[in-house]
Protein backbone atom coordinates (compact mmCIF):
# COMPACT_ATOMS: atom_id res chain seq x y z
CA UNK A 1 0.00 0.00 0.00
CA UNK A 2 1.35 3.42 -1.00
CA UNK A 3 1.55 5.81 1.94
CA UNK A 4 0.20 9.35 1.80
CA UNK A 5 2.54 12.13 0.73
CA UNK A 6 4.33 13.85 3.62
CA UNK A 7 4.11 17.63 3.71
CA UNK A 8 7.93 17.83 3.59
CA UNK A 9 7.82 16.11 0.17
CA UNK A 10 5.39 18.53 -1.46
CA UNK A 11 6.82 20.41 -4.43
CA UNK A 12 3.99 22.91 -4.98
CA UNK A 13 3.81 24.58 -1.58
CA UNK A 14 1.67 27.49 -2.76
CA UNK A 15 -0.81 25.48 -4.80
CA UNK A 16 -3.82 27.25 -3.26
CA UNK A 17 -2.43 30.77 -3.47
CA UNK A 18 -2.35 31.25 0.30
CA UNK A 19 1.21 32.59 0.12
CA UNK A 20 3.03 35.23 -1.90
CA UNK A 21 3.41 34.20 -5.56
CA UNK A 22 6.01 36.90 -6.28
CA UNK A 23 9.73 36.21 -6.67
CA UNK A 24 10.34 37.12 -3.04
CA UNK A 25 7.66 34.70 -1.85
CA UNK A 26 8.91 31.96 -4.15
CA UNK A 27 12.47 32.37 -2.87
CA UNK A 28 11.23 32.04 0.72
CA UNK A 29 9.73 28.71 -0.30
CA UNK A 30 13.07 27.55 -1.77
CA UNK A 31 12.84 28.52 -5.44
CA UNK A 32 15.97 29.77 -7.25
CA UNK A 33 18.20 28.32 -4.50
CA UNK A 34 21.58 27.43 -5.99
CA UNK A 35 20.28 27.29 -9.57
CA UNK A 36 23.67 28.26 -11.02
CA UNK A 37 25.31 25.43 -9.08
CA UNK A 38 22.91 22.90 -10.58
CA UNK A 39 23.71 24.17 -14.08
CA UNK A 40 27.46 23.96 -13.41
CA UNK A 41 27.08 20.22 -12.81
CA UNK A 42 26.42 19.92 -16.52
CA UNK A 43 23.67 18.89 -18.92
CA UNK A 44 24.50 15.18 -18.72
CA UNK A 45 24.15 15.24 -14.92
CA UNK A 46 20.76 16.99 -15.11
CA UNK A 47 19.40 14.55 -17.70
CA UNK A 48 20.66 11.56 -15.69
CA UNK A 49 19.03 12.83 -12.48
CA UNK A 50 15.73 13.28 -14.31
CA UNK A 51 16.08 9.75 -15.73
CA UNK A 52 16.91 8.37 -12.27
CA UNK A 53 13.84 10.10 -10.82
CA UNK A 54 11.56 8.07 -13.06
CA UNK A 55 9.63 11.22 -13.98
CA UNK A 56 7.09 10.48 -16.70
CA UNK A 57 5.39 13.23 -18.69
CA UNK A 58 2.53 14.80 -16.75
CA UNK A 59 0.62 15.93 -19.83
CA UNK A 60 -1.13 12.60 -20.36
CA UNK A 61 1.10 10.27 -22.39
CA UNK A 62 3.46 9.41 -19.52
CA UNK A 63 6.61 9.19 -21.68
CA UNK A 64 9.85 9.20 -19.61
CA UNK A 65 10.95 12.85 -19.43
CA UNK A 66 14.70 12.31 -19.12
CA UNK A 67 14.67 9.98 -22.12
CA UNK A 68 12.77 12.58 -24.15
CA UNK A 69 15.38 15.21 -23.30
CA UNK A 70 18.19 12.87 -24.34
CA UNK A 71 16.81 12.76 -27.90
CA UNK A 72 17.93 16.36 -28.41
CA UNK A 73 21.19 16.67 -30.39
CA UNK A 74 24.32 16.92 -28.22
CA UNK A 75 26.15 19.09 -30.74
CA UNK A 76 24.55 21.88 -32.73
CA UNK A 77 24.61 21.66 -36.51
CA UNK A 78 24.13 25.41 -36.68
CA UNK A 79 20.41 25.36 -35.92
CA UNK A 80 19.23 26.64 -32.52
CA UNK A 81 17.42 24.30 -30.11
CA UNK A 82 14.11 25.21 -28.49
CA UNK A 83 12.23 24.27 -25.35
CA UNK A 84 8.44 24.55 -25.73
CA UNK A 85 6.21 24.28 -22.66
CA UNK A 86 2.69 23.09 -23.30
CA UNK A 87 0.34 25.18 -21.14
CA UNK A 88 -2.63 24.64 -23.46
CA UNK A 89 -4.59 22.85 -20.76
CA UNK A 90 -7.84 22.20 -22.63
CA UNK A 91 -8.74 18.62 -21.63
CA UNK A 92 -12.20 18.68 -20.02
CA UNK A 93 -11.88 18.06 -16.29
CA UNK A 94 -8.20 19.08 -16.18
CA UNK A 95 -7.24 22.16 -14.17
CA UNK A 96 -3.85 21.44 -12.56
CA UNK A 97 -1.40 23.43 -14.69
CA UNK A 98 -3.41 26.61 -14.27
CA UNK A 99 -2.86 26.40 -10.50
CA UNK A 100 0.91 26.25 -11.03
CA UNK A 101 0.85 29.26 -13.35
CA UNK A 102 -1.54 31.20 -11.14
CA UNK A 103 0.04 30.58 -7.74
CA UNK A 104 3.55 29.10 -8.15
CA UNK A 105 4.86 30.40 -11.51
CA UNK A 106 8.51 30.57 -10.46
CA UNK A 107 8.68 26.77 -10.16
CA UNK A 108 7.88 26.68 -13.88
CA UNK A 109 10.28 29.49 -14.86
CA UNK A 110 13.22 28.01 -12.96
CA UNK A 111 12.40 24.58 -14.38
CA UNK A 112 12.40 26.08 -17.88
CA UNK A 113 15.92 27.45 -17.38
CA UNK A 114 17.25 24.10 -16.10
CA UNK A 115 15.50 22.09 -18.82
CA UNK A 116 16.59 24.55 -21.49
CA UNK A 117 20.21 24.24 -20.43
CA UNK A 118 19.98 20.43 -20.30
CA UNK A 119 18.88 20.26 -23.93
CA UNK A 120 21.11 23.08 -25.23
CA UNK A 121 18.26 25.57 -25.74
CA UNK A 122 18.81 29.29 -25.26
CA UNK A 123 15.12 30.08 -25.90
CA UNK A 124 11.96 28.75 -24.33
CA UNK A 125 8.33 29.32 -25.34
CA UNK A 126 5.33 28.81 -23.06
CA UNK A 127 2.19 28.28 -25.14
CA UNK A 128 -0.76 29.08 -22.90
CA UNK A 129 -4.43 28.27 -23.43
CA UNK A 130 -6.53 31.06 -24.93
CA UNK A 131 -9.01 31.16 -22.06
CA UNK A 132 -6.29 31.53 -19.41
CA UNK A 133 -6.25 35.33 -19.28
CA UNK A 134 -5.38 35.83 -15.58
CA UNK A 135 -2.90 32.94 -15.64
CA UNK A 136 -1.04 34.57 -18.51
CA UNK A 137 -0.90 37.84 -16.60
CA UNK A 138 0.49 36.13 -13.48
CA UNK A 139 3.02 34.18 -15.53
CA UNK A 140 4.18 37.24 -17.48
CA UNK A 141 4.56 39.24 -14.25
CA UNK A 142 6.73 36.45 -12.81
CA UNK A 143 8.87 36.31 -15.98
CA UNK A 144 9.33 40.10 -15.83
CA UNK A 145 10.47 39.76 -12.19
CA UNK A 146 12.94 37.05 -13.19
CA UNK A 147 14.41 39.26 -15.92
CA UNK A 148 14.73 42.21 -13.52
CA UNK A 149 16.55 39.99 -11.01
CA UNK A 150 18.92 38.62 -13.65
CA UNK A 151 17.46 35.12 -13.43
CA UNK A 152 16.57 35.14 -17.14
CA UNK A 153 18.38 36.72 -20.06
CA UNK A 154 22.18 36.89 -20.48
CA UNK A 155 24.08 34.85 -17.86
CA UNK A 156 20.78 33.64 -16.41
CA UNK A 157 20.95 33.30 -12.60
CA UNK A 158 24.73 33.79 -12.79
CA UNK A 159 25.11 30.41 -14.47
CA UNK A 160 26.93 31.52 -17.60
CA UNK A 161 24.01 30.27 -19.72
CA UNK A 162 21.91 32.76 -21.73
CA UNK A 163 18.21 31.93 -21.67
CA UNK A 164 15.13 33.84 -22.84
CA UNK A 165 11.56 32.83 -22.07
CA UNK A 166 8.46 33.98 -23.98
CA UNK A 167 4.73 33.52 -23.40
CA UNK A 168 2.46 32.95 -26.41
CA UNK A 169 -1.31 33.04 -26.05
CA UNK A 170 -3.38 30.53 -28.01
CA UNK A 171 -6.88 31.08 -29.35
CA UNK A 172 -8.68 28.34 -27.41
CA UNK A 173 -8.26 25.38 -29.80
CA UNK A 174 -8.08 21.98 -28.05
CA UNK A 175 -6.04 20.51 -30.91
CA UNK A 176 -3.16 22.86 -30.06
CA UNK A 177 -2.51 20.75 -26.98
CA UNK A 178 -1.03 18.18 -29.38
CA UNK A 179 2.66 18.99 -29.56
CA UNK A 180 3.08 19.32 -33.32
CA UNK A 181 -0.17 21.30 -33.71
CA UNK A 182 1.13 23.55 -30.92
CA UNK A 183 4.36 24.07 -32.87
CA UNK A 184 2.39 24.92 -36.02
CA UNK A 185 0.36 27.47 -34.06
CA UNK A 186 3.52 28.99 -32.54
CA UNK A 187 4.82 29.46 -36.06
CA UNK A 188 1.69 31.45 -36.89
CA UNK A 189 -0.04 28.75 -38.89
CA UNK A 190 -3.31 26.91 -38.36
CA UNK A 191 -3.01 24.46 -35.47
CA UNK A 192 -2.99 21.11 -37.28
CA UNK A 193 -0.84 18.12 -36.27
CA UNK A 194 2.20 17.18 -38.34
CA UNK A 195 3.09 13.75 -39.59
CA UNK A 196 5.84 12.08 -37.54
CA UNK A 197 8.68 11.39 -38.29
CA UNK A 198 10.41 13.77 -38.30
CA UNK A 199 9.88 14.10 -34.56
CA UNK A 200 10.24 17.55 -32.94
CA UNK A 201 13.66 16.63 -31.51
CA UNK A 202 14.89 16.43 -35.11
CA UNK A 203 12.75 19.10 -36.76
CA UNK A 204 10.33 21.01 -34.54
CA UNK A 205 9.81 24.75 -34.13
CA UNK A 206 11.03 26.56 -37.28
CA UNK A 207 12.51 23.25 -38.42
CA UNK A 208 14.93 23.20 -35.45
CA UNK A 209 15.46 20.63 -32.66
CA UNK A 210 12.61 21.09 -30.17
CA UNK A 211 11.31 19.39 -27.06
CA UNK A 212 7.71 19.94 -25.94
CA UNK A 213 6.95 19.29 -22.26
CA UNK A 214 3.93 19.78 -20.02
CA UNK A 215 3.89 22.55 -17.38
CA UNK A 216 3.92 20.13 -14.43
CA UNK A 217 6.74 18.05 -15.96
CA UNK A 218 8.98 21.13 -16.11
CA UNK A 219 7.89 22.68 -12.79
CA UNK A 220 8.98 19.64 -10.72
CA UNK A 221 12.52 19.58 -12.17
CA UNK A 222 14.21 22.11 -9.82
CA UNK A 223 13.08 20.18 -6.73
CA UNK A 224 14.14 16.86 -8.27
CA UNK A 225 17.63 18.24 -8.93
CA UNK A 226 17.97 19.72 -5.44
CA UNK A 227 16.72 16.67 -3.57
CA UNK A 228 17.99 14.04 -5.99
CA UNK A 229 16.39 11.73 -8.49
CA UNK A 230 16.45 8.89 -5.94
CA UNK A 231 14.24 10.93 -3.58
CA UNK A 232 11.59 11.41 -6.28
CA UNK A 233 11.86 7.75 -7.28
CA UNK A 234 11.21 6.67 -3.66
CA UNK A 235 7.64 8.02 -3.88
CA UNK A 236 4.99 5.85 -5.54
CA UNK A 237 5.84 2.47 -7.02
CA UNK A 238 8.35 1.37 -9.69
CA UNK A 239 7.77 2.94 -13.12
CA UNK A 240 5.14 5.21 -11.51
CA UNK A 241 7.17 7.46 -9.27
CA UNK A 242 7.06 10.87 -7.67
CA UNK A 243 4.39 13.34 -6.69
CA UNK A 244 1.43 14.14 -8.92
CA UNK A 245 -1.22 16.84 -9.09
CA UNK A 246 -4.71 15.33 -9.09
CA UNK A 247 -7.75 17.39 -10.08
CA UNK A 248 -10.92 15.83 -8.63
CA UNK A 249 -14.29 17.13 -9.82
CA UNK A 250 -17.87 15.94 -10.10
CA UNK A 251 -19.94 14.31 -7.39
CA UNK A 252 -17.59 14.57 -4.43
CA UNK A 253 -18.21 16.64 -1.33
CA UNK A 254 -15.13 18.80 -1.84
CA UNK A 255 -13.79 19.09 -5.41
CA UNK A 256 -10.13 20.09 -5.36
CA UNK A 257 -6.66 20.04 -6.92
CA UNK A 258 -4.18 18.31 -4.63
CA UNK A 259 -0.58 17.11 -4.78
CA UNK A 260 -0.29 13.49 -3.72
CA UNK A 261 1.95 10.46 -4.15
CA UNK A 262 1.70 8.55 -7.41
CA UNK A 263 0.00 5.16 -7.07
CA UNK A 264 -2.27 6.36 -4.26
CA UNK A 265 -5.52 4.35 -4.11
CA UNK A 266 -8.40 6.34 -5.60
CA UNK A 267 -10.58 5.60 -2.56
CA UNK A 268 -7.96 7.07 -0.24
CA UNK A 269 -7.49 10.11 -2.49
CA UNK A 270 -11.20 10.92 -2.52
CA UNK A 271 -11.88 10.16 1.14
CA UNK A 272 -8.93 12.12 2.45
CA UNK A 273 -9.04 15.19 0.23
CA UNK A 274 -12.60 15.37 -1.11
CA UNK A 275 -14.63 14.31 1.92
CA UNK A 276 -15.83 11.21 0.08
CA UNK A 277 -18.42 10.63 -2.64
CA UNK A 278 -21.66 12.59 -2.49
CA UNK A 279 -24.08 10.19 -0.79
CA UNK A 280 -21.31 7.71 0.09
CA UNK A 281 -19.41 5.12 -1.95
CA UNK A 282 -22.57 3.05 -2.41
CA UNK A 283 -23.87 5.97 -4.50
CA UNK A 284 -20.92 5.85 -6.93
CA UNK A 285 -21.71 4.94 -10.53
CA UNK A 286 -18.52 5.56 -12.51
CA UNK A 287 -15.24 7.46 -12.52
CA UNK A 288 -13.23 8.90 -15.39
CA UNK A 289 -9.72 8.66 -13.86
CA UNK A 290 -7.60 10.79 -16.19
CA UNK A 291 -9.46 13.53 -18.02
CA UNK A 292 -12.19 13.20 -20.62
CA UNK A 293 -10.14 11.24 -23.17
CA UNK A 294 -9.69 8.05 -21.10
CA UNK A 295 -12.33 5.32 -20.74
CA UNK A 296 -14.46 5.43 -17.60
CA UNK A 297 -14.38 2.79 -14.88
CA UNK A 298 -17.53 1.44 -13.19
CA UNK A 299 -17.89 1.70 -9.42
CA UNK A 300 -16.69 -1.84 -8.67
CA UNK A 301 -13.36 -1.27 -10.45
CA UNK A 302 -13.00 2.36 -9.33
CA UNK A 303 -13.21 1.39 -5.66
CA UNK A 304 -10.10 -0.79 -6.12
CA UNK A 305 -8.27 1.66 -8.42
CA UNK A 306 -4.64 2.66 -7.96
CA UNK A 307 -3.88 6.03 -9.49
CA UNK A 308 -0.91 5.42 -11.75
CA UNK A 309 -0.11 4.80 -15.40
CA UNK A 310 0.37 1.04 -15.29
CA UNK A 311 -2.54 -0.07 -13.08
CA UNK A 312 -5.07 2.00 -15.01
CA UNK A 313 -3.70 0.84 -18.35
CA UNK A 314 -4.22 -2.76 -17.19
CA UNK A 315 -7.88 -1.88 -16.61
CA UNK A 316 -8.08 -0.55 -20.21
CA UNK A 317 -8.20 3.05 -19.03
CA UNK A 318 -5.41 5.52 -18.25
CA UNK A 319 -4.02 8.06 -15.80
CA UNK A 320 -3.87 10.75 -18.49
CA UNK A 321 -3.68 14.13 -16.79
CA UNK A 322 -4.99 12.67 -13.48
CA UNK A 323 -8.21 14.67 -13.77
CA UNK A 324 -10.66 12.52 -11.83
CA UNK A 325 -14.32 13.03 -12.85
CA UNK A 326 -16.68 11.35 -10.38
CA UNK A 327 -20.23 10.39 -11.38
CA UNK A 328 -22.82 9.22 -8.86
CA UNK A 329 -26.03 7.26 -9.44
CA UNK A 330 -27.91 10.39 -10.50
CA UNK A 331 -25.73 10.63 -13.62
CA UNK A 332 -27.10 9.75 -17.02
CA UNK A 333 -23.85 8.10 -18.07
CA UNK A 334 -24.93 7.71 -21.70
CA UNK A 335 -25.66 11.43 -21.93
CA UNK A 336 -22.34 12.24 -20.22
CA UNK A 337 -20.37 10.31 -22.86
CA UNK A 338 -22.51 11.85 -25.63
CA UNK A 339 -21.43 15.27 -24.35
CA UNK A 340 -17.78 14.24 -24.64
CA UNK A 341 -18.42 12.89 -28.15
CA UNK A 342 -19.89 16.27 -29.06
CA UNK A 343 -16.79 18.01 -27.69
CA UNK A 344 -14.37 15.89 -29.73
CA UNK A 345 -16.45 16.30 -32.87
CA UNK A 346 -16.31 20.07 -32.42
CA UNK A 347 -12.57 20.14 -31.68
CA UNK A 348 -11.42 17.85 -34.51
CA UNK A 349 -9.18 19.83 -36.88
CA UNK A 350 -10.57 17.84 -39.82
CA UNK A 351 -7.20 16.89 -41.29
CA UNK A 352 -7.67 13.10 -41.03
CA UNK A 353 -10.71 11.52 -42.67
CA UNK A 354 -11.37 8.90 -39.93
CA UNK A 355 -11.50 11.66 -37.31
CA UNK A 356 -13.28 14.29 -39.40
CA UNK A 357 -16.04 11.89 -40.47
CA UNK A 358 -15.94 9.43 -37.56
CA UNK A 359 -16.34 11.92 -34.72
CA UNK A 360 -19.50 13.35 -36.27
CA UNK A 361 -20.87 9.90 -37.00
CA UNK A 362 -20.21 8.70 -33.44
CA UNK A 363 -21.78 11.83 -31.97
CA UNK A 364 -24.97 11.39 -34.03
CA UNK A 365 -25.35 7.74 -33.01
CA UNK A 366 -24.70 8.67 -29.37
CA UNK A 367 -27.38 11.36 -29.71
CA UNK A 368 -29.91 8.67 -30.63
CA UNK A 369 -28.68 6.30 -27.93
CA UNK A 370 -29.30 9.01 -25.32
CA UNK A 371 -32.95 9.16 -26.40
CA UNK A 372 -33.22 5.39 -26.87
CA UNK A 373 -34.15 5.86 -30.52
CA UNK A 374 -31.45 3.58 -31.96
CA UNK A 375 -31.57 -0.17 -32.63
CA UNK A 376 -29.67 -2.57 -30.35
CA UNK A 377 -27.56 -3.65 -33.36
CA UNK A 378 -26.21 -0.10 -33.64
CA UNK A 379 -24.27 -0.51 -30.40
CA UNK A 380 -21.88 -2.95 -32.09
CA UNK A 381 -21.82 -0.77 -35.19
CA UNK A 382 -20.80 2.21 -33.04
CA UNK A 383 -18.07 0.13 -31.38
CA UNK A 384 -16.82 -0.95 -34.81
CA UNK A 385 -16.65 2.65 -36.05
CA UNK A 386 -14.77 3.71 -32.89
CA UNK A 387 -12.15 1.03 -33.72
CA UNK A 388 -11.84 2.44 -37.25
CA UNK A 389 -11.14 5.89 -35.81
CA UNK A 390 -8.80 4.71 -33.03
CA UNK A 391 -5.20 4.44 -34.19
CA UNK A 392 -5.88 5.70 -37.70
CA UNK A 393 -5.19 9.41 -37.28
CA UNK A 394 -2.05 11.56 -37.27
CA UNK A 395 -2.56 12.61 -33.64
CA UNK A 396 -4.32 11.08 -30.64
CA UNK A 397 -7.56 13.07 -30.95
CA UNK A 398 -9.11 10.13 -32.79
CA UNK A 399 -8.22 7.86 -29.86
CA UNK A 400 -9.54 10.45 -27.41
CA UNK A 401 -12.89 10.51 -29.21
CA UNK A 402 -13.14 6.72 -29.45
CA UNK A 403 -12.06 5.63 -25.97
CA UNK A 404 -14.87 7.18 -23.87
CA UNK A 405 -17.43 5.50 -26.14
CA UNK A 406 -15.60 2.17 -25.96
CA UNK A 407 -15.54 2.43 -22.16
CA UNK A 408 -19.28 3.16 -22.05
CA UNK A 409 -20.13 0.15 -24.20
CA UNK A 410 -17.71 -2.09 -22.29
CA UNK A 411 -19.16 -1.31 -18.87
CA UNK A 412 -22.69 0.04 -19.40
CA UNK A 413 -23.99 -1.88 -22.41
CA UNK A 414 -26.95 -3.17 -20.35
CA UNK A 415 -28.03 0.38 -19.61
CA UNK A 416 -27.87 1.35 -23.30
CA UNK A 417 -29.90 -1.70 -24.32
CA UNK A 418 -32.41 -1.11 -21.53
CA UNK A 419 -33.01 2.45 -22.74
CA UNK A 420 -33.61 1.29 -26.33
CA UNK A 421 -36.06 -1.40 -25.16
CA UNK A 422 -37.75 1.05 -22.81
CA UNK A 423 -38.32 3.51 -25.64
CA UNK A 424 -39.89 0.81 -27.79
CA UNK A 425 -42.17 -0.37 -24.95
CA UNK A 426 -43.05 3.14 -23.78
CA UNK A 427 -41.46 2.63 -20.34
CA UNK A 428 -40.47 6.22 -19.57
CA UNK A 429 -38.44 5.65 -16.38
CA UNK A 430 -35.38 4.31 -18.22
CA UNK A 431 -35.33 7.02 -20.90
CA UNK A 432 -33.08 10.05 -20.51
CA UNK A 433 -34.48 13.44 -19.72
CA UNK A 434 -34.82 15.48 -22.91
Amino acid sequence: MISMLDDKDRIFTNLYGMGDRSLRGAMKRGAWDGTAGLIRKGADWIIQEVKDSGLRGRGGAGFPTGLKWSFMPKESDGRPSYLVINADESEPGTCKDREIMRHDPHTLIEGALLAGFAMGAHVGHIYIRGEFIREREALQAAIDEAYEAGLLGPDAAGSGWDFDLFVSHGAGAYICGEETALIESLEGKKGMPRMKPPFPAGAGLYGCPTTVNNVESIAVVPTILRRGGSWFASIGRPNNTGTKLFAISGHVNNPCVVEEAMSIPLKELIDRHCGGIRGGWKNLKAVIPGGSSVPLLPAEIAEEAIMDFDWLREQRSGLGTAAVIVMDQSTDVIKAIWRLAKFYKYESCGQCTPCREGTGWMMRVMDRLVRGEAEVEEIDMLLDVSKQVEGHTICALGDAAAWPIQGLIRHFRDEIEDRIKARKSGRVSAVAAE
